[in-house]
Parts: structure tokens; sequence; C-alpha cells
């Protein structure tokens, strides 16, 4: 898993039947330190994640563990929404 900040939607009328109703969200990786990386991906979302919170985005074959999700032609997944993120040195976020 992968820790993300939701930057935004992406909208695509046209997909797989299988996506049909399939919410996607713009996420950008962020680091041990939280800061940003320049690593973005587009996640299925199956927890309701809106704009700026921070997720945990599960990919490839891990992505497609929940029954509901299984058929689906996914690699990155968000699974939960983030309410704190603590290390050593301290807390890096909180919601």
């Amino acid at each position: 898993m992968r820790i993300a900040k939701v930057l935004g939607t992406v909208v695509s009328t046209q997909k797989d039947l299988s996506l049909q109703g399939t919410k996607f969200l713009l996420v950008q990786r962020v680091d041990h330190e939280g800061q940003l990386l320049p690593e973005y991906d587009v996640a299925a979302d199956c927890v309701g994640a809106g704009v700026d919170e921070w997720v945990l985005v599960s990919q490839g074959s891990a992505a497609r563990q929940l029954p509901e999700y299984s058929q689906r032609p996914l690699d990155a997944l968000v699974i939960a929404i983030i309410d704190t993120v603590s290390v050593a040195s301290g807390r890096l976020y909180s919601k």
C-alpha cells in the first residue's frame, strides 16, 4: 500500500462496461516525511474519498482482492481514508 493525497477526480464517459459506476481519483504519492512526490496515479475509489484527503492506495493484484472489484481491469484502488499518520519525529498528517 501507498499513502497518497487526492488531487481531484478523473471523469471518463467511455470506458469498459465493468467500470461503469466506478469513481476515479487523481492521487499524488506522499513520502515518509509527508512531502508530495512527483508521482501520480489514477485510482478507483471504493470509500468515498474527497479532494485534499490522504488515502491508502492498494496497487496491482491487491487492488482486485475485494469481490466487487475482482473482475475489473484495475491497477490501483483507494481502500481507506487516513485519519492520522504519526512517525517517531511526530505527526505528519491529521485530518
